[in-house]
């Protein structure tokens, strides 16, 4: 049987959240590779078949893309048992440790550069986490999965509940067939949104489990699998929608401003449900909120500079391709980022700048008798 939640721990926490905070931190190295490995298989996947982004399945027979969801799967699975020894306040927000994981995967193997700015984010989130992890507050005693139910169907919570729903409906049949390709709110939003009762429903299943195996069996409940229901239900949706931003957008985006989203809502929810503030003081609550908002500011120092590296300036250059004829010369226009270097074609054009956008000018007279394609 689990620890009571009195029960000292190492630094001053409770043994309950001990085990949890050891769960998340495991939890996070797995999801953080499983952006990765998913995103690779994608890009395979899309070389033979219609892109998730538009709709395509053929990642489904792409095994790098399963290797990616077997690892994201161990990871929810500690997840999964973190919830059910330490409150949502303390779990979800160590989600952030799985963004740098991303984040340096996706600099080393797919290319998508991170800047020394960056790497200063992936401080700041450990900082938050590591305060919001000394001052959580401890887990709640409860005795029986109708316990989690009574208060899940409270009027604050179920009032909470009707509007994730009402607004998760409306991006999936409204907005995303105009807007799902071009805003990465969108996708994200949905999974955000289904992903806060993913997690309350979860928590519920991880205590319902703990008492079952601690010798009190909760399998006989209905509540148990209404709870597991919901779950299977928010989850393959969530599935789905984070298929298509990871497919549509740049990682580095996607990881960051889904965690914004996802945490946010889920302390929100967790606070509303389970009542985590009732059992602290407005010192730890104050603690905790500026832990989070350091980690707020490390995910959007990563995304702020996400295309930015460290050279000295930024350029517009044109190439000549290697194909094209002697009499004739195609104009490539690269797209606007720091480059480390310039090859022995490229011919850096200098550019004006106006309102921090960088715009190109007409070309000079020698360029007119080129056959620009």
């Amino acid at each position: 049987m689990a620890a009571p939640a009195s029960a000292a721990g190492f630094g001053g926490m409770t043994s309950d959240n001990a085990k949890g905070l050891a769960l998340a931190v495991s939890s996070s190295a797995f999801i953080g590779a499983s952006f990765i490995v998913k995103k690779l298989g994608l890009k395979r996947a899309a070389d033979s078949g219609v892109r998730a982004g538009y709709g395509g399945y053929s990642y489904l027979v792409e095994p790098l893309w399963w290797i990616g969801m077997i690892s994201m799967i161990v990871g929810e699975i500690a997840n999964f048992a973190a919830y059910a020894f330490a409150p949502a306040i303390l779990v979800t927000p160590l989600g952030a440790l799985s963004i740098i994981i991303s984040a340096a995967l996706a600099h080393s193997i797919l290319q998508e550069k991170l800047h020394t700015f960056g790497i200063l984010g992936c401080a700041l989130c450990v900082v938050g986490s590591i305060t919001i992890a000394l001052h959580a507050p401890p887990e709640r005693d409860i005795d029986s999965v109708r316990e989690v139910w009574d208060l899940a169907t409270e009027p604050a919570f179920l009032s909470y509940a009707a509007i994730v729903v009402a607004a998760a409906l409306v991006l999936i049949y409204f907005v995303v067939p105009q807007h799902g390709q071009t805003n990465i709110m969108v996708y994200i939003g949905v999974c955000s949104l289904l992903g806060s009762l993913t997690v309350m429903s979860v928590k519920a299943l991880g205590i319902a489990l703990k008492l079952t195996f601690s010798g009190v069996n909760q399998l006989f409940y209905p509540q148990t699998w209404a709870f597991a229901l919901i779950v299977a239900t928010c989850v393959s949706t969530q599935i789905n929608y984070l298929n298509k931003a990871l497919d549509t957008f740049n990682t580095a985006v996607v990881s960051p401003i889904y965690y914004v989203m996802f945490t946010s809502l889920t302390i929100i929810a967790s606070v509303i449900m389970f009542k985590d503030w009732d059992r602290q003081n407005p010192t730890q609550i104050v603690t905790e909120m500026c832990g989070f908002v350091t980690i707020l500011s490390g995910t959007f120092l990563l995304h702020k500079t996400k295309d930015m590296n460290d050279s000295t300036g930024p350029t517009l250059s044109t190439r000549r391709p290697k194909h094209a004829s002697q009499n004739a010369y195609a104009i490539e226009i690269l797209p606007l980022k720091c480059q480390d270097s310039v090859d022995e074609e490229t011919l850096p054009l200098s550019l004006p700048k106006a309102e921090n956008h960088y715009l190109m000018e007409e070309l000079p007279l020698r360029y007119k008798d080129l056959n620009i394609s």
